[in-house]
């Protein structure tokens, strides 16, 4: 009896594919793949290490047994105590909220505006203003910190101290400071607040004008609570680059005023100590707070619906 064999393709059907064997090419170059891969973890393990070790070592440091850093010597709380007592601490603590607190006030009203003007109208000299008003982030601090001290030399004004009563502290900040860091910070307010309002419905302010609704009422009403997470979040950034800030406040503070980094600056003079750590750790641990908070007040806003009023 014969067989014939039937050939798959005159049926409509195709015929099944066989399994190639792995070559020695595609062996290579899995191996070359998962290689990178490792590679560029681990990259990234020590890049992270090398920019956050150091800041560890910081905070332990901090809670150290010892006067001397060099070698741990017990768990201790002390350190923090004696920042607490510390006057001369305690006083340019006081100088640096005042001054941040003042500064990213105006800073804030001047760098919104800014950013409304840049983004939502077209005038002569746009571009030259856009560049002027985004300087401060592209130049180097001690060049603009050099820049403001020649100006205030040169003007002489600016040194006399704004003195304050705060909570029965008297404080006596000098007015180069306060505008020292406003025209350093409006550019990073009307960056963030920019960037708001570049994402923001402009058909929701076309309708409250169809409703009627005259220019003032519409900002008030519409604009400015959808641009508000972007405020708050340039504010809180402007708020702890002020608080931070060393290199224009040493430049325009004068002789007899100290910041809180200004006074650190001094102490480490003197040879570093836990006390400077645990300084350094919790503003450190406050300006982290804040910088959470800021991309949090960024990103909200963006999803949820604002009640809106005309």
């Amino acid at each position: 009896m014969s067989h014939s064999t039937v050939d798959p393709t005159s049926l409509g059907m195709q015929p099944v594919p066989t399994p190639s064997r792995e070559t020695r090419a595609s062996r290579r170059a899995h191996l070359a793949s998962r290689f990178g891969t490792f590679s560029l973890g681990l990259y990234g393990v020590i890049g992270y290490l090398f920019l956050y070790l150091p800041i560890i070592i910081l905070v332990i440091f901090s809670f150290n047994d010892s006067r001397s850093t060099a070698e741990w010597h017990g768990f201790t709380t002390s350190w923090y105590t004696k920042m607490i007592e510390d006057e001369q601490i305690i006083l340019a603590l006081w100088n640096s909220l005042f001054v941040a607190v003042v500064s990213t006030v105006i800073a804030t009203v001047i760098g919104t505006l800014a950013a409304m003007a840049m983004e939502r109208y077209s005038f002569r000299g746009k571009l030259w203003m856009d560049a002027v008003l985004y300087l401060p982030i592209v130049i180097p601090d001690i060049a603009m910190a050099i820049m403001l001290l020649v100006f205030f030399n040169v003007s002489g004004i600016g040194f006399n101290p704004w003195r304050v009563n705060l909570f029965g502290i008297k404080l006596a900040v000098p007015y180069s400071v306060i505008i020292g860091h406003v025209s350093y910070l409006i550019a990073f307010v009307a960056v963030v607040v920019r960037a708001r309002l570049a994402t923001m419905d402009r058909t929701l302010e076309e309708a409250a004008s169809d409703l009627y609704a005259d220019p003032w009422r519409t900002f008030w009403r519409i604009t400015l609570p959808m641009m508000m997470p972007g405020v708050l979040g340039g504010a809180l950034l402007s708020f702890t680059l002020s608080l931070d800030d060393f290199v224009i406040t040493f430049f325009t503070s004068g002789a007899g005023f100290n910041t809180l980094p200004v006074r650190v600056f001094g102490m480490i003079k003197k040879g570093v100590t836990p006390e400077i750590n645990a300084v350094s750790t919790l503003m450190l641990a406050f300006s982290l707070l804040l910088v959470l908070i800021s991309l949090l007040a960024q990103r909200g806003g963006g999803e949820k619906s604002i009640p809106i009023k005309v």
